[in-house]
């Protein structure tokens, strides 16, 4: 279906780059794409991210598989490290979903606007931003790449109230990060995180989300994600 078929990465690049020399462990893995509900998204077995903070190695699991979620008449993607987004917003593209150069909204506790080692892809070649999206991005870097390659023209970053408060016009592709729902971000109401993401999720032509194991509870996080698609209520009604 998708050269996202399940995979590690062993060597320092990508994802698995940081604190690689000082850490036991030295895999960390690329869960496997399907097509599924939001039934379907569920936690993992498998470390997906792998850092030393405060001298302490933290393993995190992430998704047991990321998801191709049809919502109404738009893709959403749903995975676990945010710098897949780049690949589905270049796959989407190829699928005529949006318009090349259009906002991107990206609904994130971080800006995620890193410089990335280098922006050096074919973005006309699926198998070469499968390569650059896995062993040169990471989960901060993936933003810049998109804007230097005219996918989108500018973004729009939602981390703060002033942030939620924004009036968003044109078509844009949605990018969420949940662990805008996280401990720190709590001075935001909950509820106006949430009413203000639906919104937005409605008008959006794509949506990417990340669920961020190194930075939000997942249990916590694919709670919240069926909250933004009202798929509690959706099943009770079904």
């Amino acid at each position: 279906m998708d050269k996202y078929t399940g995979f590690y990465i062993d060597k320092p690049t990508g994802n698995n780059i940081f604190s690689y020399e000082e850490r036991e462990n030295k895999k960390i893995y690329v869960p496997k794409l399907i097509e599924g509900s939001l039934d379907d998204v569920s936690i993992g077995e498998e470390i997906v991210f792998n850092e030393i903070d405060e001298d302490i190695e933290i393993k995190a699991k992430g998704l047991k598989n990321m998801i191709i979620y049809k919502y109404q008449d738009k893709d959403a993607y749903i995975f676990d490290n945010h710098n897949h987004a780049f690949y589905f917003w270049i796959k989407s593209l190829e699928k005529g979903n949006f318009t090349k150069g259009c906002k991107l909204v990206h609904v994130d506790q971080h800006k995620d606007t890193r410089e990335p080692e280098n922006y050096d892809v074919d973005i006309e070649n699926i198998d070469d931003v499968f390569r650059y999206t896995n062993e040169v991005l990471n989960v901060g870097s993936f933003i810049k790449p998109a804007l230097k390659h005219n996918i989108f023209s500018d973004v729009i970053i939602i981390d703060s109230s002033y942030g939620f408060d924004l009036e968003i016009e044109g078509e844009f592709v949605l990018d969420i990060d949940l662990d805008i729902f996280s401990k720190d971000m709590d001075y935001i109401p909950y509820d106006l995180k949430v009413s203000r993401i639906k919104d937005l999720i409605k008008r959006a032509k794509v949506i990417t989300i990340a669920s961020s194991p190194f930075f939000i509870n997942q249990e916590y996080a694919i709670k919240v994600l069926k909250e933004l698609f009202n798929y509690d209520i959706i099943e009770e009604l079904a």
